[in-house]
């Protein structure tokens, strides 16, 4: 096998804080991920994961996953009918639901409210959901990955390539910041290749054999408690199975819009 030609510029960045700079960096594919410890305090993460046992967490569908991950909250790419649109009125009512026992749930420290917050902070303005028609998409799943997740993309512009919000996406980030982390496994891995229509061949259930991406560089991140990361799920990435203890995460999708604004959904 020829070596792994390193990009210097697709490095991780360890910073006490998210900036504009972060952002633009990994918008631009100038950076490979940024992780910020400490988002969340200990006792932030315990009462989080106390509300967790409040929410209807239920796991996605096992024909189209190839593992068991439990999640709260209703993910766009799950509502796609075969023809790439939105199918409305199952994800508006999944929307509506997930909104009541988000309230009902009562989180003291709402790990999502925070990571906006600070985001919008580093941005310079508030941070508002992507809309569809003029409703609010929904954003902020939760998910609990213990036995891995296959190695896959996230490109909302191809997964509904007739658009869908009423904002024009130009790039997109994935977010997550940990409220409960095993002591061994269940890193991320983020790799420095993007998908090509060649990459079809090696589908597999919702994502893609290992040979996708061999020969290519990786960043590979063990995740840690309350932190925060960024990254940009255009390129492959996968989570490794943990045999420890429960790996849960707050997650949501950034979205820099052609008007410079930034939005979220899930």
């Amino acid at each position: 096998m020829n070596a792994i030609i390193s990009d210097p510029l697709f490095t991780l960045i360890d910073a006490g804080a998210f900036t504009d700079g972060h952002l633009a960096a990994l918008a631009a594919g100038t950076a490979g991920a940024v992780r910020v410890p400490g988002l969340l305090s200990p006792q932030e993460c315990a009462e989080a994961v106390k509300a967790v046992e409040a929410l209807p967490v239920g796991t996605y569908d096992p024909a189209r996953m190839a593992t068991e991950i439990a999640r709260f909250g209703p993910a766009l790419n799950d509502y796609r009918t075969g023809g790439g649109e939105l199918d409305a009125d199952r994800y508006w009512q999944a929307t509506d639901e997930a909104r009541a026992a988000w309230a009902r749930a009562g989180l003291h420290c709402d790990p999502v409210a925070v990571a906006l917050q600070r985001l919008g902070q580093a941005w310079g303005a508030a941070i508002g959901p992507a809309t569809i028609g003029g409703r609010a998409a929904f954003g902020g799943t939760l998910r609990e990955i213990n036995n891995g997740a296959l190695i896959h993309y996230d490109e909302v512009v191809r997964e509904y390539p007739a658009g869908l919000f009423d904002q024009k996406v130009i790039a997109q980030l994935a977010f997550n910041v940990w409220v409960a982390v095993p002591s061994l496994g269940g890193e991320t891995r983020v790799w420095r290749r993007r998908w090509h229509p060649t990459d079809e061949a090696h589908r597999q259930a919702y994502g893609y054999r290992p040979e996708v991406v061999d020969g290519y560089q990786e960043l590979r991140l063990a995740p840690q408690l309350g932190e925060g990361l960024l990254f940009n799920p255009t390129h492959f990435h996968a989570v490794e199975p943990n045999p420890g203890r429960r790996r849960i995460a707050f997650a949501f999708f950034l979205g820099l819009t052609s008007t410079g604004h930034l939005v979220y959904w899930s």
